[in-house]
């Protein structure tokens, strides 16, 4: 009997005050929206820039001249037991004198001899190893070996990866957080105004000996309801927009000559591969941001109803 007056009248907010329901639904799905776009950003911009740290963090490994086949191929196995290395590539003499060619163009050709050129290992470094850090140690430490002349690497693209990955971080979460507040906001002050429409008869209710608890559960269950209507709008919208952005980057990556041209939407699209965990973690959190809201709402509001 209780459950299904809670039930009925929680939903009974719906037809007693459209307009108001109305604003609150649109208003929480948009907040959702917004939610779900930050979110969904941000876990793409840490798969992109988790892409760029690995490529930035590549170390050329140079090797001395006096070094020969045997002790290039020792170093190279080395290399690969060493502990955070993805890929190791060998770049010989010929091979570092055709890439010097190919970016410096006509001007190379005054250097004949690739000899001059030192043989080298392209080392790439896992992502758990791809920070400043962790690349000037490794650096430091191979250095050090006997057939190793130097160590290169490009620190200032890895520091500012790092850099712009906190900085985006930082301010994904805190537009966010005011987009999750402004929600609250939002579900609670409609609820507050469904209460304060139905102040009577919550005194009434009082005086009949109803306990808060009792009084409060209707209204939490509209708050909840509210919360599943706009989750299931921005879970729709949110399918679509961020559908369409990622047409348009694969477009965008496919005209840039697509994953061999290390186009960075290489590896772009939904978090687990389907927006069917986005979408139901946006419902999901609708309800939970209008069960919230109308907690706090009704809590405070239902004690201020006063019997005499």
């Amino acid at each position: 009997m209780a459950l299904s007056y809670t039930l009925r009248e929680g939903l009974a907010g719906f037809r007693r005050a459209k307009l108001a329901t109305a604003a609150s639904v649109a208003a929480l799905a948009i907040a959702l929206v917004l939610i779900g776009i930050v979110a969904l950003l941000a876990w793409q911009w840490q798969a992109v820039s988790e892409t760029l740290r690995q490529r930035a963090s590549e170390a050329e490994v140079f090797l001395d001249e006096a070094a020969d086949a045997e002790v290039a191929a020792n170093l190279g196995d080395r290399l690969r037991a060493s502990p955070g290395v993805d890929s190791v590539r060998f770049v010989s003499h010929e091979e570092a004198a055709e890439i010097f060619r190919e970016a410096f163009g006509e001007g190379a050709e005054i250097f004949d001899d690739a000899q001059f050129l030192p043989a080298s290992y392209r080392v790439r470094l896992g992502a758990d190893w791809a920070a400043p850090d962790s690349l000037a140690r490794f650096a430091e430490e191979v250095t050090s070996w006997a057939p190793v002349e130097d160590v290169a690497y490009d620190r200032a693209s890895v520091e500012a990866i790092e850099r712009n990955r906190r900085v985006f971080s930082g301010i994904g979460a805190a537009v966010a957080l005011l987009v999750v507040l402004a929600a609250l906001l939002l579900v609670g002050n409609t609820v507050r105004l469904s209460i304060y429409a139905r102040r009577m008869l919550i005194r009434t209710m009082k005086l009949v000996g109803a306990t808060n608890g009792f009084i409060r559960r209707p209204f939490l269950i509209e708050g909840a309801a509210q919360g599943l209507a706009a989750g299931l709008v921005a879970g729709a919208v949110l399918w679509a927009l961020y559908g369409l952005l990622l047409r348009w980057l694969g477009a965008a990556d496919v005209a840039a000559g697509g994953p061999d041209a290390g186009g960075v939407a290489t590896g772009v699209g939904w978090p687990g591969g389907t927006p069917l965990l986005a979408v139901s973690a946006v419902v999901a959190l609708g309800v939970l941001l209008g069960f919230l809201a109308s907690t706090v709402a009704v809590r405070r509001f239902i004690r201020q109803v006063r019997l005499a």
